[in-house]
């Protein structure tokens, strides 16, 4: 990671933050159209550990750790992303119709904070495109497919309920061939349809059925953002509860931004969107172990994102509820080295503390807690 943080992230921060995120993806599109350049990677970045793999969702994972939806909007460098050691690779957020996403610009980093905010507004090129490259891929561990309702932009006019509910299951009956797993999205913090449509238990329940009917071969998940009240909590779990098709749960960014920031406020208010990297990772963990606490762990699993720089981040979400793990915002401050870094620490973390396997150390400080974190 030395060469990258000391000379190339600061020449490449120099660059807008989207047009270099851009620049990365086609990179890596190019990449991964290599075989023998990817064998190569493989061969430096990827460590088996036997301690690491795990089974999630009947799925087998090398390790817990994943690349997290938003990164890779498209699916266009999927076998580059595994070969730099990933477990799974979550791509999208995908919708049935391509969507532009939100007006420029929508990306901006906080280096003060080692974070980025996001205002994308779910730009994909449809369920459709996403299918056909997805079918030509080379892909080696479980591909998560993020799917979400299209974003038609914010002079749009509010979809119906019936229409949000269709475009996630076109996208999932066009993508269920190519899928490792779905994950809904049911909070996207960007767009009006998005953070609103899961927060109602009626819609909920019309969506979930939808689903279920549509029969997806592969699991799903639910992303959701962080619950306001455990009553709330508790109602979300009621509704899914009747519904055996969904596996467990994602967190998401949750709206707005965490407070305090090192970053001046007329700068920050320029910046609209949610917050990813280190700022949220406090709220994500305790989201993600209050959800852990009170779901039916013999039923469901958890996917725990935010603020995931390093082994011992990494670490504490496992022992918090996380039976599997994710990371985007790390990539862009620490450069590709960062997952052999995080997969390394936790094989030493693991040993030192004992256990045989990541799946003994998962929720094991919500049990000391005495079920309450």
């Amino acid at each position: 990671m030395g060469i990258y943080t000391r000379i190339l992230r600061p020449l490449a921060f120099r660059c807008d933050a989207e047009r270099l995120h851009n620049l990365a993806i086609s990179a890596a599109e190019r990449a991964s159209a290599s075989t023998a350049l990817c064998a190569s990677l493989t061969g430096h970045y990827v460590r088996d550990y036997e301690r690491l793999q795990c089974t999630v969702a009947g799925l087998r994972f090398r390790n817990p750790l994943g690349m997290a939806a938003g990164y890779d909007k498209n699916g266009r460098g999927v076998p580059l992303w595994t070969a730099l050691g990933f477990g799974h690779i979550e791509i999208g957020s995908i919708s049935a119709e391509p969507s532009a996403g939100n007006p420029r610009p929508r990306l901006w980093r906080v280096p003060e904070e080692r974070g980025l905010i996001v205002n994308y507004g779910l730009p994909n090129h449809g369920a459709e495109c996403v299918a056909r490259r997805l079918a030509e891929a080379r892909i080696s561990v479980p591909l998560g497919i993020n799917i979400v309702n299209t974003n038609h932009g914010p002079q749009s006019p509010p979809a119906s309920d019936d229409a949000i509910v269709d475009d996630y299951i076109r996208s999932i009956r066009r993508l269920d061939a190519e899928a490792g797993y779905f994950m809904l999205n049911l909070s996207c913090p960007n767009t009006a349809d998005g953070r609103a449509f899961a927060s109602d238990a009626a819609r909920l329940r019309l969506l979930l059925v939808a689903v279920r009917s549509a029969a997806p071969v592969k699991p799903v998940f639910l992303k959701v953002a962080p619950f306001g009240d455990l009553r709330t909590l508790d109602k979300f779990l009621e509704q899914v509860d009747g519904v055996p098709i969904v596996r467990g749960f994602g967190v998401n960014l949750p709206p707005g931004k965490p407070l305090p920031l090192a970053v001046p406020a007329a700068r920050l208010s320029a910046m609209p969107g949610a917050v990813s990297g280190r700022p949220c990772q406090e709220i994500m963990d305790r989201a993600g172990a209050e959800l852990y606490r009170r779901m039916d762990r013999k039923r469901y699993v958890l996917i725990g994102t935010g603020g995931v720089s390093d082994a011992a981040a990494a670490y504490r979400k496992i022992r918090l509820g996380a039976s599997l793990v994710q990371m985007l915002t790390a990539l862009v401050y620490e450069g590709p080295g960062i997952v052999r870094s995080i997969t390394a620490g936790l094989e030493e973390l693991l040993e030192r503390d004992g256990f045989a396997n990541v799946a003994d150390a998962v929720g094991v400080d919500v049990a000391l807690a005495g079920g309450r974190f």
